[in-house]
């Protein structure tokens, strides 16, 4: 790929085809982190919450409802994707009109798959918890805990979309105040809930819908008030948007969904160990998002900086994204795994843990965590994938990490007890992490040349 001259400020060019690659890689990582470490520090403080109440079975049920919830979290992630993509690379090519029409269109396409979803799933939330283990006492709680979020679903879709699409633009601090305020207001809600009103778990459980309405209040108000990008668009465009959205969407969302798949076959695994270790995992479930936040961050930053760059043709910028963001993931890997290590003790302590969940918390922290090296790089690669016009690689690479990197290593693994679960979990990402790097590189080095470039949507 020949290497192209950089071009001068261009106010009617997208933000992210001109000046530094490194700097958007880290702005937008690092406010999209800050908006993420407020939300999953929220999340874990739930947990924290939850568990002073003395009974560990409510641990339990929060952790078995947190995986089958996963599922309708991951068909979000999966909707704002095509999203970003879409109206990114209209942005990158001029187009802004197009962008604000495909940003409306987005919104629109957002709910109608995530109402139609709610209601399929609705009443099959008892069955998904027989199926990860959950039993007596333990399945009520999560049964009624879901029974109150589940509905607000295509709210928290729409908020993700929002946020999505106030980066795609390019305004990075909008986009971490969808995040950033609502983990604020939570961080109020959810104490008066669960302790001053006495609801504990429920009170978790309708804190999480305030949340939601208020995350998408916010979004709204960047993408009507400040910016005023969503157009609504006519019945044609619509049609001519629906199949390149829908061709990014199925495969993202299928991504997304084999990484809770994954998760409940461990979750299933390692409730064969007892309700002990399940609140262990609980536990690691939280801490790995405020911990590797700022990798959740960058797969989400690094869409919108392709994208723009692949509508303005500008494939010598797609190439050093990708250097820059793998180069970015593996430093911030390697300080968390360490700081995890040094905390380890403290964190046992914090959550009261015992038995097996101090045994897996200590051994997720010194051990396992960094593992996430390799996801990282393979957060990176699905981003590109998803939008470069390969997201059908980011399926086979997730569901293969999902299936062949989790189940044989799982199951291997349970011989040693939940210790050799989670370390059958972690091994199992190293080969698909550097697999999906080469592939994307290949991918990257194959591109088109600039002329031929997909027009915009």
């Amino acid at each position: 790929m020949n290497a192209q001259p950089e071009l001068a400020d261009d106010p009617r060019r997208g933000v992210f085809t001109q000046g530094p690659v490194m700097r958007h890689v880290l702005v937008m990582s690092a406010t999209g982190g800050v908006g993420l470490v407020a939300v999953f520090f929220v999340d874990l403080a739930n947990l924290l919450y939850i568990s002073m109440l003395g009974q560990q079975e409510l641990a339990a049920a929060v952790g078995y409802a947190a995986t089958a919830m996963f599922f309708t979290i991951s068909v979000c992630i999966g909707l704002s994707i095509a999203a970003t993509a879409v109206t990114a690379r209209a942005f990158g090519a001029k187009d802004t009109a197009g962008a604000h029409k495909s940003a409306g269109a987005s919104m629109l396409f957002t709910l109608a798959v995530s109402t139609v979803m709610t209601a399929l799933l609705f009443p099959f939330l008892s069955p998904a918890l027989d199926l990860l283990g959950a039993a007596g006492r333990t399945h009520e709680i999560a049964l009624v805990f879901m029974q109150i979020v589940m509905p607000s679903v295509p709210i928290l879709a729409l908020g993700m979309c929002g946020a999505a699409l106030l980066r795609a633009r390019g305004d990075a601090r909008r986009a971490m105040y969808v995040t950033l305020v609502s983990a604020f207001a939570a961080a109020i809600i959810d104490p008066v809930l669960i302790f001053g009103l006495g609801l504990g778990v429920n009170g978790a459980a309708i804190a999480t819908v305030i949340v939601r309405l208020i995350m998408l209040a916010i979004a709204l108000h960047g993408l009507v008030v400040v910016h005023a990008m969503l157009a609504m668009p006519d019945a044609g465009h619509l049609r001519r948007l629906l199949r390149p959205f829908m061709a990014i969407a199925m495969p993202a969302v299928l991504t997304q969904i084999a990484t809770p798949v994954g998760n409940a076959y461990v979750t299933s695994a390692i409730a064969s160990f007892g309700d002990d270790a399940v609140a262990g995992w609980a536990i690691i479930g939280r801490i790995i998002p405020l911990a590797f936040a700022g990798l959740f961050s960058l797969s989400g930053a690094v869409g919108p900086i392709l994208a723009q760059n692949l509508g303005a043709g500008l494939h010598a910028r797609l190439m050093a994204t990708m250097r820059d963001s793998l180069l970015v993931s593996a430093v911030y890997t390697l300080a968390m795994w360490a700081l995890l290590a040094i905390l380890a003790g403290p964190l046992i302590a914090l959550f009261g843990a015992t038995g097996d969940a101090a045994m897996l918390l200590r051994f997720f922290c010194l051990f396992v965590a960094g593992s996430f090296m390799f996801n990282g790089a393979l957060f990176v690669a699905n981003a590109a994938f998803n939008n470069l016009g390969y997201p059908v690689y980011s399926t086979a690479f997730n569901w293969g990490r999902a299936t062949l990197g989790v189940i044989p290593f799982v199951h291997f693994g349970m011989a040693w007890g939940p210790e050799g679960v989670l370390a059958g979990w972690g091994i199992g990402a190293v080969a698909f992490g550097l697999l999906s790097i080469i592939v994307c590189f290949r991918v990257l080095g194959k591109m088109p040349a600039p002329a031929a470039a997909p027009a915009p949507v």
